[in-house]
């Protein structure tokens, strides 16, 4: 259903409006897919469509997904139009408003093998990268702390190229969820530089494991290294503090695989 758009206050745009707002970060019932490539690996992903805004070049490439929904708004506007409603500057001039998909249950994230477990993290691009990483050498599923970014938020789906409408994922109740994971046979494996730690190289991870990574600023909580069993420490020279959050995800990743 074409719609031809140009007032930035049309009431019918309201899941594009102000995405830069706060609110969205952690929306309860939607998520905006940013660019073509997003959109496409929305529908591809079985995510039910709201409303699409577009800019006209992107009309013929979608009309084969859009044309199995006939009954979802398509607004079609200019790029300074969409960049009035979002609040930024859409790069690609195409964004796409869907359903959210449920989260895995604590159930089905404990039948894998191999899991990330991400403490406040809160930057959406290292936590979209981090997706991706875990989708791309393996891991089964992510786990993230309550007051972690949303994977699911525009900027962590794109940095994750998609892989956050793909790869299982769960947000924490509360860290007793760590002790579950125990339970279920996994073993928490802290990314730290505490003393006392393994290097990285001379580690060898069990069967199961749960890779527990910290903020971007102090990294792992007290709490959360006191309840690992396993602390490793990725070998670098003195030239710099830490390495970055989805960096550092990526050599763990692919170590302990």
């Amino acid at each position: 259903m074409l719609i031809e758009v140009d007032d930035r206050t049309d009431p019918r745009l309201r899941d594009f409006a102000g995405l830069r707002d706060a609110q969205l970060r952690r929306d309860e019932d939607r998520f905006i897919a940013e660019g073509l490539k997003i959109i496409e690996r929305s529908f591809a992903a079985g995510c039910a469509p709201r409303a699409m805004l577009l800019q006209p070049r992107w009309l013929d490439g979608l009309a084969p997904l859009l044309d199995a929904w006939p009954d979802v708004p398509v607004y079609v506007g200019s790029e300074a139009l969409i960049e009035q409603v979002s609040g930024f500057h859409v790069h690609r001039g195409a964004l796409g408003s869907f359903d959210r998909p449920r989260e895995a249950s604590l159930g089905e994230m404990t039948s894998g093998r191999r899991l990330i477990v991400c403490e406040d993290i809160v930057d959406h691009a290292n936590l979209g990268a981090i997706i991706r990483v875990a989708a791309g050498l393996g891991w089964d599923g992510l786990l993230v702390s309550a007051g972690s970014a949303d994977p699911l938020y525009r900027r962590a789906i794109k940095a994750s190229m998609g892989a956050s409408l793909e790869l299982p994922w769960r947000r924490m109740n509360d860290d007793g969820e760590l002790y579950a994971l125990q339970d279920a046979g996994f073993r928490l494996v802290a990314a730290t530089l505490a003393p006392g730690s393994v290097p990285l190289g001379g580690y060898r991870p069990g069967e199961r494991i749960a890779l527990l990574l910290g903020s971007e600023g102090p990294g792992l909580s007290d709490a959360w290294q006191r309840a690992a069993d396993d602390r490793v420490t990725i070998e670098m020279t003195d030239r710099v503090d830490s390495l970055n959050v989805a960096t550092a995800a990526a050599i763990l990743g692919y170590a302990l695989r």
